[in-house]
């Protein structure tokens, strides 16, 4: 007597349907994922083990494992494959924790040149340390085994990422005092009515780049020649000029540049392009230690922490002048600016 034909039923969405075509059409997945979906559309349009066996080119068995699993699982996750036990880990917990440790740590306090790690060099110590500190595990470690357990961790001993200190304890107030200078340029822009300061207010954020090397060319440029040389040609030899500082600022109202370009680097320069405008406000970086001369056009000072680099000294300064007119209506008096050491 023969059996029954034993029929699996599968809930399948369009959306699922439309999946298992592009992967059953795709080129790039892998083949198991592929043979199954073929199996599991061939299954859904002719209901029979047996037909899609022939269809596809597999056996029966094949065919009833993937129809179970999709029944089980569902018709996306029966594609993949079952998680398997594997081998049994060789490094230990502990060895890893070490090994993790060690990368931690700088490798010239073991008695290295080297300032960081490489994988190279963290695996060979770990190769031949690793069993005397009690991880015989590590007597074989590869580089390569090295380098998952670190990106497992998320460890990258061999690269360094600068950030900036922070030093000064009035860091809050004088960072609050420079954005308000800079919340004071957006309403400026904001305003659209005629203000009676107009055109007396400059706003600069200044800079400066000191140790610029001035070179100048021995002998005259060569314009290309069509069919001899396409590039202007220039004479590898050159003079040499000294340094200069070039000191910038950006008017944060109109965009103007004013650029300064000086043979010397002292505590006087930094002021030459505020002694321009009649009334304005900077936020600048203190280009030198040295004390400035009295009588200078400045007034209330405070640091900026934006403009300070991170491997020297916060003290940075954001001046403010005001107009006569403003200093009348304000009754504020003009007093020398002070730099601290």
């Amino acid at each position: 007597m023969v059996a029954a034909r034993r029929v699996i039923t599968l809930s399948i969405d369009p959306d699922q349907c439309c999946a298992l075509a592009n992967i059953a059409r795709s080129r790039t997945e892998a083949t198991g994922r592929v043979e199954r979906a073929r199996i599991i559309l061939a299954y859904l349009g002719t209901p029979s083990a047996y037909g899609v066996a022939r269809q596809i080119g597999v056996s029966q068995q094949t065919v009833m494992r993937c129809l179970e699993r999709a029944a089980e699982l569902g018709v996306l996750a029966a594609l993949d494959d079952r998680p398997r036990a594997g081998r049994d880990a060789v490094i230990t917990r502990e060895a890893r924790a070490w090994l993790v440790s060690l990368a931690c740590a700088k490798p010239v306090a073991l008695g290295y040149p080297h300032e960081l790690w490489t994988t190279r060099l963290l695996a060979a110590h770990a190769r031949n340390h690793g069993p005397q500190a009690g991880h015989p595990s590590l007597a074989k470690l590869a580089q390569g085994t090295v380098c998952k357990l670190l990106a497992a961790h998320e460890i990258k001993p061999h690269k360094i990422r600068y950030y900036a200190e922070r030093r000064d304890p009035e860091f809050e107030p004088k960072m609050a005092e420079v954005l308000c200078v800079y919340r004071e340029v957006e309403m400026r822009r904001a305003a659209t009515t005629e203000r009676d300061d107009a055109g007396e207010i400059v706003i600069l954020s200044y800079d400066e780049k000191p140790g610029i090397q001035a070179i100048g060319n021995t002998t005259p440029d060569l314009p290309p020649v069509p069919g001899t040389h396409p590039t202007t040609q220039r004479d590898h030899e050159y003079k040499r000029h000294g340094t200069v500082t070039l000191m910038a600022g950006i008017d944060l109202l109109t965009g103007t540049v004013h650029a300064l370009v000086k043979d010397r680097h002292r505590s006087r320069e930094p002021t030459q392009p505020q002694r321009r405008s009649r009334s304005f406000w900077t936020i600048t970086r203190r280009t030198s230690r040295r004390r400035p001369r009295p009588g200078w056009p400045l007034s209330r000072t405070a640091a900026s922490p934006l403009c300070s680099p991170p491997n020297t000294v916060p003290g940075s300064t954001s001046s403010r002048v005001f107009s006569p007119k403003r200093r009348a209506q304000c009754s504020a008096t003009s007093v020398s600016t002070r730099h601290t050491n």
